[in-house]
Parts: structure tokens; sequence; C-alpha cells
């Protein structure tokens, strides 16, 4: 079988709006490090010049959001109240380890150009592949933006879902939507503009709230959809980092090829 990417890197040197934080201390510094948290914490008395080279291991420490790079949303980060179930939406450390790991389809909207499809749009899209996703099936759509992953027309350029083509996905039986853009909606800027206009509120955040009546993942700022080797014949891990009652967790989202 081949594994291929579909991931972002968390890359401190990118353009982001929450910057990332990479803090790196050498195999010198941590020998250092160790053996005062050794001494502080744990009572045991170590001289790094005892190492070879005097170091011991590299230590990484990142801030960032749970919203940085290739990521996976839980229904908690669509709102605090759910209608559905018993109210309350779950957490990404709470949800099925099933649900990521399935068979995958990729859908083409990379004319659509930017702001948000609808149904009938996706619709065309499904006819193209030649069938539907099948229950469980992990969708994912390519709309090129990921070629300008670190750079603020990332954030500003790029094609989303509204609450119809998001509802047609459900509808079928899909419970995780990918897109290689920074969001399943429409850009910031499109939606803001759009509700000036019209006053209308259901034009803000669609795809996301849709989340709140109906219980999906999304996975967010994928790369490179375009290595699959077709819109179907792979099958996608997208396993989440189990943090504890978190509304996101970062992936390393790939598809596998038999």
């Amino acid at each position: 079988m081949r594994i291929i990417d579909l991931s972002t890197p968390v890359d401190a040197s990118g353009w982001e709006p929450d910057p990332v934080e990479h803090r790196i201390l050498s195999p010198a510094e941590g020998a250092k490090h160790m053996s005062e948290e050794m001494r502080t914490h744990f009572g045991v008395e170590f001289d790094p010049a005892d190492l070879p080279d005097q170091e011991l291991l590299s230590i990484d420490t990142l801030t960032l959001t749970s919203h940085t790079g290739t990521h996976v949303d839980a229904p908690s980060h669509y709102g605090s109240v759910a209608r559905y179930g018993d109210g309350r939406p779950r957490h990404i450390d709470e949800l099925p380890l099933e649900w990521f790991y399935a068979p995958g389809m990729v859908l083409d909207l990379v004319d659509a150009g930017p702001g948000a499809v609808d149904a009938s749009f996706l619709r065309t899209r499904l006819d193209r592949v030649g069938r539907d996703p099948d229950p469980g099936d992990i969708v994912l759509l390519r709309t090129g933006a990921d070629r300008l992953a670190g750079t603020p027309a990332y954030f500003t350029d790029f094609t989303g879902l509204d609450a119809s083509a998001t509802h047609l996905l459900l509808d079928m039986g899909v419970r995780v939507i990918g897109t290689d853009a920074f969001s399943l909606d429409a850009p910031f800027r499109h939606m803001i503009n759009q509700f000036h206009g019209t006053g209308d509120r259901s034009v803000l955040w669609p795809a996301h709230f849709v989340g709140r009546d109906r219980e999906y993942c999304q996975i967010e700022r994928l790369f490179g959809l375009d290595a699959l080797p077709g819109p179907t014949g792979f099958t996608v891990a997208c396993f989440p980092v189990k943090i504890k009652g978190a509304g996101a967790g970062w992936t390393r989202a790939v598809g596998i090829v038999p």
C-alpha cells in the first residue's frame, strides 16, 4: 500500500492570525533542564557533565491553538448546546475512533471561487464521481486553497459550504467532512459582507452551526488532496489527538491506497 500525507505542518515560520511559538532546547540545554527537573521534582542529583558530549535530549515547547495545522473539529466547537441527544455536544476525546478511519471520497471544488457552494453545486460534483458516499465515508473537499498555506491569503481566499451543502452530505450518512481550506465555511469577509447586505444571520458560519443540530466533525487545513489516486479508492485515517475536554484536536491525516 501507499500512505499519502494529507496534512499541513505546524510551522512557526508561516503566517498565522494566532502566531505559533516554537521554543527549542538543544540536547545540551535539555541536559541542564532535565538535571534541574530531577532535582526539583524527584530529589535526584545528576550532573550533565557525566553525559557523552554533555548532551541529553532536545525538548520542543509549542504555543498554538488546537485549530493550527491540520485538525479535527469536535461537536463542542460549534456551540455549548446541541439540539440533539441530551443537549451536550461531545468533545474531541469522546468521539468514536471508528469515525476517523473510513473510505474516502474527494470532491473537486477548485473552480468554484471564494465563497460558499450550495447543495445543487455539490450535487453536480457527486454526479461527476458517479456515486454518492456511503454512510460513514469521509468526504474531502479539494478547493486548491492549500497552495496558499503559510500566507495571509490562505485565510481569505477559499471555497466553503453553505448549510444546504452540509446537510446534503450529512443526509447521506457522512459524519466527517474535510477541506484543504482554512475553514469549512466561506471566508470571513464574504460572510460578513453578505450579512451586512442582507441582514440574514443564516449566512454566518452556516456549515459550523449545522453542527448544533446534527452531530458531525470537520477536518480543516488538509493538504495535497491532488496526490490521491482519484475521487475514490482510498481510505482516510485522521485520528485526532486526545485532548481532554477540547473542541478540536490536531491530526496527521493520511490517505491509504491499496
